[in-house]
């Protein structure tokens, strides 16, 4: 398995790099990696390696939904709350439709046997979603309107409701009893049970973080180990009670963020870091199940059959941001957003056939195919159609996020030591200020983010605030924290 792990963080890399250099997507070039090594073509990853490949891949979509938690800010989510609940549902359905009314006069198979097959493909990957919905988020593009951060939230409840959807045609299939009534009604019960049962141990985490000064690698990766233990709650919890663990990752980060942000970024700036190895193992390892010799046998008819399904999906995507106050090009990156597909169809696209329905190989393949189709191109139009679309705001709180973690800057209540003269210092205060550059040489005229730290010596008086004080101030244009100051923790 240790030569497969090399094989995905070399490759992987390679293909990030190169694809970067050419303006695309990077997850793309991981993508093909997989499939290139993956046991279907080339076979150079051990067959260990896949069988713990499910476990990987969690893991990693738990990283990337633990930092899409810690940008989600509760304004926001109350400005897109309503859009994000009608796109999480309305597309799927519009897509699901139009397969089931042209699937069986393609692939000759049964209306629901076209309503699994569609119920399969109608869920959008929040594996390739989130991570580019967050790379805009960090830099400012779209937060005016919060167009990224709706996508975020609606993808996510989008494949809650297929995969519940899903569940009702295959058990309608297998001849046993469905009621149809209280399988809908568990979607808002696992959306609300999903939240709940993250935002306690969330609150819980976020009381433990304020009494125990620990450093922040121990905090990142409890905040993980609760995580995990969330989606084996779900587990646990299916044929019982239905759960959307997804969104109890996300909600952890989310109730953390409102309650202490410093703590919140803190955790977050780690979370960056663990996803340069995270989001190698979830793309490589995706694309290694996808069989290319499966995805071939769809052929022309699988095509048309994605095809027709991506343009109803893109029909009740746009109806779906019509009432908002989204320009038209704001309104079509929605719907090239809500294009790929990967993870719910390599996780379930082999259900069927498992579970002895007729079609079922037909339905892999086309499941399959749809990977490799919109996975690439979606991922590519988010990139190309994101950049000059989604307006960029110059004094976006997100840029003192950005000279944060470029500086690595305490947060408030965090302890320091001077290098020079070994004394410990508290911070009691911080401001966040735009300056003006203008007259800095060699930097970009204009206004930059800064920061002033008030620091305080804790021996000079038993009141905070109150004895020796000095502040200092922060920016891309002055000296680094770091040269005369080091974190001290527990």
């Amino acid at each position: 398995m240790a030569v497969s792990l090399a094989l995905i963080v070399v490759f992987g890399l390679a293909a990030d790099i190169l694809f970067r250099k050419f303006k695309l997507p990077g997850l793309v070039g991981m993508l093909i990696v997989g499939v290139l090594v993956g046991p279907y073509v080339v076979g150079l990853m051990r067959p260990e390696m896949m069988q713990v490949s499910a476990d990987f891949r969690k893991i990693a979509l738990i990283v990337i939904l633990l930092r899409a938690g810690f940008e989600l800010r509760r304004d926001t989510l109350r400005r897109v709350g309503k859009t994000a609940i009608i796109m999480s549902a309305l597309p799927a359905i519009f897509e699901i439709a139009a397969i089931m009314a042209v699937a069986p006069y393609f692939l000759k198979i049964s209306l629901l046997e076209a309503t699994i097959l569609g119920s399969i493909l109608a869920a959008v990957s929040p594996a390739v979603v989130v991570p580019l919905m967050i790379d805009f988020m960090e830099r400012g593009k779209g937060a005016k309107k919060g167009i990224p951060t709706m996508i975020l939230a609606a993808s996510s409840v989008d494949d809650v409701f297929v995969i519940v959807l899903f569940t009702i045609f295959l058990g309608m299939y297998g001849g046993h009893k469905v009621n149809i009534a209280w399988q809908l009604a568990g979607i808002p019960i696992s959306v609300a049970l999903g939240i709940i049962v993250g935002l306690i141990p969330g609150y819980l985490l976020y009381k433990l973080f304020l009494k125990y000064d620990w450093q922040p690698p121990r905090r990142t990766l409890l905040v993980i180990g609760i995580s995990i233990c969330l989606m084996w709650l779900e587990e646990v919890a299916h044929g019982v009670v239905p759960i959307a663990s997804l969104l109890g990752v996300m909600a952890i980060g989310f109730i953390i963020l409102e309650k202490e942000e410093a703590i919140a970024h803190i955790i977050s700036q780690k979370l960056k870091k663990l996803w340069v190895f995270a989001e190698l193992l979830l793309f490589v390892l995706v694309g290694a199940q996808v069989n290319v010799s499966v995805a071939w046998k769809a052929g022309a008819a699988g095509l048309i059959i994605i095809f027709i399904g991506l343009v109803a999906r893109s029909i009740g995507t746009y109806i779906s941001v019509l009432g908002t106050d989204y320009t038209r090009k704001e309104r079509l990156f929605c719907v090239v957003a809500y294009v790929p597909k990967a993870t719910v169809q390599a996780a379930i696209g082999a259900v069927p056939l498992e579970a002895g329905v007729a079609g079922g190989e037909v339905i892999l393949a086309v499941a399959v195919l749809s990977i490799l189709v919109t996975a690439p191109l979606g991922a590519i139009g988010i990139m190309l159609l994101g950049e000059p679309i989604l307006e960029e705001e110059k004094l976006t709180s997100y840029r003192f996020k950005t000279l944060r973690e470029k500086l690595q800057l305490p947060r408030v209540g965090e302890r320091i030591r001077s290098k020079k003269h070994g004394t410990i210092w508290k911070i009691i205060e911080e401001k966040e200020v735009w300056i003006d550059v203008s007259e800095e040489e060699g930097f970009e005229p204009g206004p930059t983010p800064a920061i002033y730290i008030r620091y305080w010596k804790p021996e000079s008086s038993a009141v905070p605030g109150r004895g020796k004080t000095m502040e200092y101030r922060y920016s891309f244009v002055d000296s680094s924290f770091h040269a005369n100051w080091e974190i001290l923790y527990d």
